[in-house]
C-alpha cells in the first residue's frame, strides 16, 4: 500500500510540473521576446557590458507590431558588426545574437503566418510608448456619436 500511494504521489507531482501543452509559435516568440528583453536590460545595466550596450539602439520588443521584424534585424546587424571585438566575444552579447537570430528567425519564417500584428507603430518599437491611432471606421464612429 505504502509503495502504491508513493508512486501516485510522484506520479502526480511530475503531472503537476509539466506543461499540459507543447508551446505553440505564439507563446515561443512572446517567451523569446521577454528573454530578450530582459537579456538587454541586464547588458545595459552591467558594469562589465555597459560599455558594449552603448552602440545597441534601443529597442522594446512587441512582437504584435509589424515593424517588429525590421527593428529585429537592424539590431541584430549591429549585434554581428559591433566595433568592438572584445564586446563581440563577451558571453552575455554572444547569447544575445543567439536570441535575437532565433526570435528573428521564428518571426520572419517559422511564425510568419501565425502571428498577428496589432499594430505598425514603430517609433513604439523605439521608445516602448504606444500611441492609439485609429483606423478610419473607428475615426467616423467618434464623429458620429458627437
Amino acid at each position: 500500500m505504502k509503495l502504491g500511494l508513493a508512486t501516485v504521489v510522484c506520479f502526480l507531482s511530475c503531472v503537476w510540473w509539466s506543461d499540459g501543452a507543447p508551446p505553440t509559435c505564439y507563446s515561443r516568440a512572446l517567451g523569446l521576446g521577454k528573454e530578450t528583453m530582459s537579456l538587454l536590460n541586464k547588458i545595459h545595466t552591467y558594469h562589465r557590458t555597459k560599455a558594449c550596450a552603448e552602440v545597441l539602439p534601443t529597442i522594446f520588443i512587441d512582437i504584435h507590431n509589424a515593424c517588429i521584424t525590421a527593428k529585429l534585424r537592424d539590431i541584430l546587424y549591429v549585434v554581428l558588426n559591433h566595433p568592438d571585438q572584445q564586446c563581440k566575444e563577451r558571453p552575455r552579447i554572444v547569447l544575445l545574437k543567439r536570441k535575437l537570430e532565433n526570435l528573428y528567425s521564428i518571426i520572419s519564417r517559422i511564425c510568419y503566418r501565425d502571428l498577428v500584428f496589432f499594430s505598425d507603430d514603430c517609433e513604439a518599437i523605439d521608445t516602448g510608448h504606444i500611441t492609439q491611432s485609429y483606423g478610419e471606421d473607428r475615426l467616423q464612429l467618434l464623429v458620429e456619436e458627437r
